[in-house]
C-alpha cells in the first residue's frame, strides 16, 4: 500500500460574465464551497494552466464567449494506502466527483509519495 498526489482537471462553466478573472474567481470560489459543504476542505483547488500552441507560455486555462466561460481548475488530493496507480485514480475520482456532480474530471497526473504514518492519520 502506498500513497499518492493525485492531480485532476475540471472543466468549470461559469455563466455571466465578461472578464477572465472574474471568472476564474468566481469558478475557484464555486469549486471549493461545494467540496467544503461535503466536507473535502482536503482537496486543494487553483486555476489550471495551458500551453500557448504558438509559443508554449503557460496561460490561465479560461475561456470567454458569450459571457459564458469555461475555466479549467486543477485539483489535488492526497490519497493514501491505495495499491497502485490506477486504484489512487479511482479513489480520487469517487471522493472528488461525489461534491462536484455534474463536474467532467479528468486524472492528470498521480505521483506516489513517501510519507509516514502519521501523515497517513493526519
Amino acid at each position: 500500500m502506498s500513497n499518492y498526489l493525485v492531480a485532476m482537471e475540471a472543466a468549470w462553466l461559469v455563466r455571466d460574465v465578461e472578464d477572465i478573472d472574474d471568472a476564474i474567481g468566481v469558478a475557484v470560489s464555486e469549486a471549493g464551497k461545494r467540496l467544503n459543504d461535503k466536507d473535502k476542505e482536503y482537496v486543494e483547488v487553483e486555476v489550471g494552466v495551458t500551453g500557448c500552441p504558438a509559443c508554449g507560455e503557460p496561460f490561465d486555462s479560461a475561456f470567454i464567449a458569450a459571457d459564458t466561460a469555461l475555466v479549467g481548475l486543477l485539483l489535488e488530493i492526497d490519497v493514501f494506502n491505495a495499491d497502485g496507480e490506477k486504484h489512487a485514480s479511482r479513489i480520487a475520482k469517487s471522493e472528488v466527483g461525489g461534491a462536484l456532480r455534474d463536474v467532467p474530471l479528468s486524472v492528470i497526473d498521480v505521483v506516489e509519495t513517501e510519507g509516514d504514518e502519521e501523515e497517513a492519520e493526519a
